[in-house]
């Protein structure tokens, strides 16, 4: 099974900028449609970027449309998320899953999930 790990959270003020990282082992990440998704104390996990597996094309939620963007490198099998602007409402722990079904990541259900790495952004 696809096993994915998280990393490049932070501390970090508003305004500021990180890149979070989602590697991949066990399987290439070409083969899986990869999401990234958010969670904030007391509030539902929230899908905020998703990048398929067919052609590379990306969904983002409305809250970080224009501040956030996701990109792969396959040939080190990562997947990132590059978060500018930050707002203290994007404090979360924030987690990647991978899918091979773009459809099965869409709802939430992916097979595969990291442990989440914590983003905090001070105002």
């Amino acid at each position: 099974q696809l096993q994915l790990v998280e990393s490049g959270g932070g501390f970090v003020q508003a305004g500021g900028s990180l890149r979070l990282s989602c590697v991949g082992f066990g399987f290439s990440l070409n083969y899986y449609a990869i999401g990234w998704f958010r969670q904030a104390p007391g509030k539902e996990r929230e899908g905020v970027s998703y990048i398929s597996n067919n052609d590379n094309s990306t969904i983002y939620s409305d809250s970080v449309k224009g501040r956030f963007t996701v990109s792969r490198d396959n040939s080190k099998n990562i997947v990132y998320l590059q978060m500018d602007n930050l707002k203290p409402e994007d404090t979360g722990v924030y987690s990647c899953a991978g899918d091979v079904s773009y459809g099965v990541l869409l709802s939430g259900q992916a097979r595969s999930w990291g442990r989440g790495t914590q983003v905090t952004v001070s105002s």
